[in-house]
């Protein structure tokens, strides 16, 4: 059988896997940093949800971060409901709409705020509901786990996976855009696959900056 040039393109493709939950606005960042990377090298980004909800259940936090985590759930059940309804490639462009509403909008995390992404990612907007229910949560809960499975318990989202490598972050501000990106992926890269490599952390000094 002969090959077709997209055959090859794809058989070339290195596969990441992303681990999100729409609240969180490091793991926007790092989302927005893997669509750059895709512009510049041969990688594709596959979309899974986690929650920050369920990651923080029975820790003691601050009122105001509880009340943010309680709101949270609505957009990652809704995730959890779209993907079933319309397969996984329809996370990215919900992810896209939600996180671009909640981030760089700063829009409130309401379900008009949700139902608009819906609609802009061409979904029914009658997944709102899912929002409200309990009925996907052993699915989120299995993908959370999944991602937690591969990191460990003690680090938060956003989760990336490359190959057998899997690895909490990176976390950064802002974008990196271009080449930069690619370099940033190389990188990371680099040191993931270097066996017995952990960890290599620094004080943030700023907050998220979303361009």
């Amino acid at each position: 059988m002969t090959q077709t040039p997209a055959d090859s393109v794809e058989q070339d493709l290195t596969y990441a896997d992303m681990w999100f939950d729409p609240a969180c606005p490091w793991a926007w960042i790092t989302s927005r940093w893997l669509l750059e990377v895709e512009k510049v090298r041969p990688v594709r980004v596959r979309w899974h949800v986690m929650s920050l909800s369920v990651l923080n259940e029975g820790r003691d936090l601050s009122q105001g971060y509880r009340d943010m985590l309680d709101r949270a759930w609505a957009a990652v059940r809704v995730c959890v409901a779209a993907e079933q309804h319309a397969g996984p490639e329809a996370l990215g462009p919900l992810y896209t709409a939600l996180g671009t509403r909640f981030h760089n909008n700063a829009e409130p995390t309401t379900e008009e705020t949700i139902r608009a992404a819906l609609v802009e990612a061409g979904l029914p907007e009658d997944l709102i509901a899912a929002g409200r229910s309990t009925d996907y949560d052993e699915a989120l809960r299995a993908s959370h786990s999944e991602a937690m499975k591969l990191v460990g318990e003690d680090v938060g989202t956003p989760v990336v996976q490359v190959e057998d490598v899997a690895f909490f972050g990176p976390v950064i501000t802002p974008i990196p855009r271009g080449e930069e990106a690619g370099r940033l992926w190389d990188g990371v890269r680099l040191v993931a696959g270097v066996d017995g490599f952990f960890e290599l952390k620094r004080t943030r000094t700023r907050g998220p900056i979303f361009d």
